[in-house]
């Protein structure tokens, strides 16, 4: 597996970290989550040089999250909205399915939010966060989300060119983003 986690000195950390950055540099960008501000996930070290400024910290209320993230996409933000494991994300289906996914259609056209929303299948290496923190949902949202783009990040250099796809001010839809927590410290 080496081979996808480091091709032509890319790692995957390190094209997250770029791709980070990049997206701060947009002024419509904020940060928003557990763990963006201060240490506590992997996530965390993908955020080193975003600007205190970008990241609004929040406590552990995934549901509450996500509408926020919406509401701050209503009013022009692009949310990087940040959940540190795949499986607390459950929790936003209300907000996630129900209201961001169907915006767009429920508004006949006149709401098309972006939201870029990052997510990690836990790592197992070295130790295995259990049943409740590792497990790979990438297949349940391809298929309950319509609008909202699905994209699971397995190679290195498709990284920076897929959160530059997100950003594109041509592109009106919202994006899960799925990571894997195993290749974050890959060498």
């Amino acid at each position: 597996m080496g081979f996808i986690l480091k091709m032509k000195n890319k790692t995957y950390k390190n094209e997250l970290i770029r791709s980070m950055k990049m997206l701060s540099k947009k002024k419509q960008t904020i940060f928003i989550g557990q763990s963006v501000e201060y240490s506590g996930n992997a996530i965390y070290n993908t955020l080193q040089g975003i600007p205190s400024h970008k990241k609004l910290e929040l406590p552990v209320f995934e549901e509450v999250q996500m509408g926020m993230s919406l509401g701050l996409a209503m009013d022009g933000y692009i949310p990087i909205s940040i959940y540190p494991r795949f499986d607390f994300l459950l929790l936003t289906c209300n907000q996630l399915i129900n209201h961001l996914d169907k915006i767009k259609t429920m508004s006949e056209r006149q709401f098309q939010p972006k939201v870029i929303i990052r997510t990690s299948v836990g790592s197992k290496k070295p130790l295995n966060g259990g049943v409740q923190h590792t497990q790979d949902y990438t297949n349940v949202f391809k298929k309950a989300l319509k609008e909202v783009e699905v994209i699971y990040l397995k190679d290195p250099n498709t990284i920076y060119k897929t959160y530059l796809n997100c950003i594109n001010p041509k592109v009106k839809k919202s994006f899960l983003i799925i990571e894997n927590g195993d290749f974050y410290n890959e060498k």
